[in-house]
């Protein structure tokens, strides 16, 4: 085998390496959120925002129902959001703790 192709192999297994370490975090913090309906502002969501949008920020008013935000699991309904899309476009309004 040529030390160029050693360097090579050890370059990729390097790269892969790293890769996967990036890749893990962002996979795990993934698992923490979730979607979070009529939260967002005005061109802040980030996707499903309706007929005539196409994603991520693409929301036409303060607080539309079929637009979400991605929140820290166990935050939605708290702050006064939903976990399913909803017609209007109403202030959320955060729950009191018991």
């Amino acid at each position: 085998m040529s030390n160029t192709l050693k360097l090579s192999l050890a370059a990729s297994a390097v790269l892969a390496m790293a890769a996967g370490a990036v890749v893990t975090p962002a996979v795990a913090a993934e698992g923490a959120k979730e979607k979070c309906y009529g939260v967002s502002l005005k061109g802040k969501n980030d996707c499903a925002a309706g007929p005539g949008t196409s994603c991520a920020g693409t929301s036409t008013v303060d607080y539309q129902g079929n637009a979400w935000k991605h929140v820290t699991k166990g935050s939605c309904v708290k702050m006064g959001g939903t976990l399913t899309a909803h017609a209007g476009n109403a202030k959320p309004v955060p729950q009191k703790a018991r």
